[in-house]
């Protein structure tokens, strides 16, 4: 970014918000007036079937643009829901629309945010679509290594995942039983170590195996390995 983009992006208003773990950052239906940044925590997408069935297809972590998705279309067409407990920096959407009109090159980065995260939903889709259980799960647990690894939020063999079983299986679209059995399979196989919400990866170059795990989707720089 310029100096000048730079500035306008710190000049822009926003209020700070904790937010408990449960609560809603958009909800489907709503129409969303603001967008926000996670500063510390984790929050999810989700939708929820009409059977009451929830699907959760992806964490955010601080540092994220959360809910660009929404904010710029007339409603919500899915929910955003706090994980953890957060801190916020929210922002008017009028505010966005006026500062991606002035400044192009803003713009540009946050379109290029968006389709990051449409990378992401794609390979997750992939994931919960044609992966076994043991693969799901050993895809998961890589792209969240790697992720905090490089938002500076963790060891990439040695994190803590902020997630229940219960959560775990609405992202892998699995029972919660089934996901109790291939997290013991992928310890069986000294892949991992899990102790409460632990992860300790004794194997990576195994479980990325297992979880056919090519990091490119994310498109870091050097995220091919």
């Amino acid at each position: 970014m310029t100096v000048a983009d730079e500035a306008a992006i710190l000049a822009l208003p926003f209020t700070v918000r904790r937010l408990r773990s449960g609560a809603f950052i958009a909800r489907e239906g709503d129409s969303p007036q603001q967008t926000c940044v996670l500063l510390s925590g984790f929050a999810i997408r989700h939708k929820l079937a009409g059977d009451g069935g929830r699907q959760i297809f992806s964490i955010h972590m601080r540092g994220d643009v959360v809910d660009l998705h929404n904010s710029l279309l007339r409603w919500s067409d899915h929910n955003v829901q706090a994980l953890t407990e957060v801190e916020a920096a929210f922002i008017p959407m009028s505010s966005i629309k006026r500062l991606i009109v002035s400044h192009p090159l803003v713009a540009y980065l946050l379109w290029y945010e968006t389709l990051v995260d449409g990378s992401i939903f794609r390979e997750w889709t992939l994931n919960v679509g044609r992966r076994d259980g043991r693969a799901r799960l050993a895809h998961v647990l890589c792209e969240f290594a790697l992720r905090l690894k490089m938002a500076g939020l963790g060891e990439q063999n040695d994190y803590e995942l902020p997630m229940s079983q219960d959560e775990l299986a609405d992202v892998l679209a699995l029972s919660p039983v089934h996901v109790s059995r291939v997290i013991k399979a992928l310890s069986a196989e000294g892949c991992i170590t899990k102790t409460k919400r632990t992860i300790r990866i004794d194997n990576w170059a195994l479980l990325r195996q297992i979880g056919d795990f090519d990091p490119r989707y994310l498109h870091y720089n050097g995220s091919r390995g």
